[in-house]
């Protein structure tokens, strides 16, 4: 728990509903539990779990685009083949409007 706070986590005042630790709140804005070394969603009284549990799955699928997107740069920057070029630029092309489409629905900023 220590080292979390020492990161920059903060400290909420729930716990987590499998072990009763208490919950992180880290930078990326993630609620942790460091005993269980688990995410954990929290649900708001009246507040559809679905709608919770789907944030959290775009907000992953959004990171993993990016990641993509920054491995598909490098590839692009070693290729000297114009049709693989052509293949590649199709698919950052894909992975660029499923980002945008993704933030959209999540009100962050596209640019």
């Amino acid at each position: 728990m220590a080292d979390m706070l020492r990161q920059g986590a903060v400290m909420l005042d729930i716990q987590c509903p499998a072990c009763s630790s208490p919950l992180f709140r880290l930078r990326s804005g993630e609620i942790w539990c460091a005993r269980c070394q688990k995410r954990v969603i929290v649900v708001r009284e009246g507040q559809d779990v679905t709608i919770a549990a789907s944030d959290v799955l775009l907000s992953s699928l959004e990171q993993t685009l990016l990641r993509k997107l920054s491995e598909l740069n490098e590839m692009m920057k070693a290729e000297g083949d114009l049709g693989r070029l052509r293949e590649l630029s199709a698919l950052l092309s894909g992975l660029l409007d499923n980002l945008a489409r993704i933030r959209r629905m999540t009100g962050r900023r596209t640019g």
